[in-house]
């Protein structure tokens, strides 16, 4: 097979995985050696779907020896296979970043033969492009699950960022779609990865720079949508993950239904991307504005409100502890409200110690006052006219357009017909649709997509 045939299957073999992410290192050149990890990151920009443009992202190979029912490559799918050389693969990507192409490299691979045999040949990849090749730009590379601890340490000193995906949420889950993985293998590697460099840190500054060990650390992927657990425990897992691995990102693809496949949703079912939205902003909650998994969602609801971000939600729902003076409030208080952010929260912070706050401070400390309104006071001052409603606010934050369809919704919903000048029933009706559509948003929004 020609080598551009290899390329097109290939690269389209790896777009579903979103785990595609910046360095987060520095690294100078050296003499002699070619490329460079810049301190920003190096993926200036992303394709609609999330994959980054200025990284080659391609699969070794899509010949997998296992028969995972969500994945294209599985065994039993009928595709074009493919295989890469070790030396192929390492002068297209020296061809491709002189040509100014690519900027670095993410290399994921479908199992061949064995999880060492693959492991094996991606180590002798890299090496070609680090040692002969004198390499020294961004490489992100997918452990292999199974493979020895041994080979998964060396790929981890020859690369920048190192991924293991956990494929699906929840243990069972895998057993059921991926009866080939062994759920408890998929772990080894994250946790050696996180022991390994606890044990780096230790060394003397001079022995970490020369041999770093996964210098960018590790990240992780989940698949949305394949598999039926709730986004409570999608979010207490990856509050797990992070507290145990010191993973960087946990990434949430939505499930592109693919496989006809009695286990999985119908092919014509449209992927969960708001799902998968508002998991990205609880992640972020987590990561930057110190929620725990549990103050996110509740037992009593454990899936997102779909007209809401996952802030907002939990400030209407915890409406007793607002308004929060901006004046007074500490910084955990100030990131738990909505349209307050971790550089607004700061700026805050700086600028009350030479001056009293007004209202109309906020806007230019980078508080998006529109949302943060509802929430705040500042040295007893407030914007005049907003009611405390938890109903009132909702409305208030939601699109115009969003409205309408949840309004046409509760009107189909409650169907009963009134007269417009008989005033005290439509108020008293307009509060029930408000209360109507507060309790019912996820199901309101689910019958609308149906």
């Amino acid at each position: 097979m020609d080598l551009t045939k290899k390329i097109k299957i290939l690269a389209d073999a790896a777009k579903y995985d979103v785990s595609c992410s910046s360095s987060g290192v520095s690294d100078t050149s050296r003499s002699g050696t070619i490329g460079s990890t810049a301190a920003a990151g190096i993926c200036h920009s992303f394709t609609a779907d999330g994959r980054c443009v200025s990284l080659l992202k391609v699969l070794f190979s899509n010949a997998c020896i296992f028969d995972c029912h969500y994945c294209v490559n599985r065994r039993s799918n009928l595709r074009p296979r493919a295989t890469f050389k070790p030396a192929e693969l390492a002068n297209l990507v020296m061809d491709f970043y002189l040509r100014n192409y690519i900027e670095g490299l993410f290399l994921s691979s479908a199992i061949v033969k064995s999880p060492d045999y693959t492991c094996e040949l991606m180590i002798k990849t890299l090496e070609i492009l680090r040692f002969e090749k004198g390499f020294r730009g961004y490489i992100h590379v997918k452990a292999i699950p199974g493979a020895d601890s041994l080979l998964i340490e060396r790929l981890g000193y020859l690369a920048d960022r190192m991924s293991v995906n956990v494929e699906l949420p929840s243990k069972d889950s895998l057993q059921l779609l991926a009866p080939d993985k062994d759920p408890y293998e998929l772990y080894k590697p994250m946790k050696q990865i996180a022991l390994k460099k606890e044990q780096d840190s230790l060394l003397p500054a001079v022995r970490q720079k020369a041999t770093p060990f996964v210098p960018a650390g590790q990240s992780t992927q989940m698949i949305i949508g394949a598999s039926p657990e709730t986004d409570r425990a999608i979010v207490k897992i990856s509050g797990n993950l992070y507290q145990k691995y010191q993973l960087k990102r946990v990434y949430y693809s939505a499930y592109i239904p693919m496989n006809e496949d009695s286990l999985l949703p119908a092919v014509t079912q449209k992927p969960p991307l708001l799902r998968e939205h508002r998991l990205y902003q609880a992640d972020w909650l987590m990561r930057f504005y110190n929620f725990t998994p549990d103050e996110i969602l509740k037992k009593e609801q454990p899936n997102f409100n779909l007209y809401l971000d996952p802030k907002a939600n939990w400030a209407i729902q915890n409406l007793e502890r607002f308004p929060v003076d901006v004046q007074s409030a500490n910084l955990d208080t100030l990131l738990r409200v909505p349209g307050i952010g971790p550089k607004s929260a700061r700026n805050i912070l700086r600028a009350r110690k030479y001056y009293h706050l007004h209202l109309s401070d906020l806007k230019k400390l980078g508080v998006v006052v529109k949302r943060a309104q509802y929430f705040v006071t500042c040295n007893g001052e407030k914007v005049a006219g907003l009611v405390q409603d938890p109903q009132w606010i909702i409305e208030a934050l939601i699109s115009k357009r969003q409205f309408n369809q949840l309004k046409s919704l509760n009107t189909q919903s409650f169907g009963e017909q009134m007269s417009l000048f008989d005033v005290e029933s439509l108020e008293r009706k307009k509060g029930e649709q408000k209360q109507f559509a507060y309790n019912n948003l996820p199901e309101l929004a689910a019958e609308r997509r149906n």
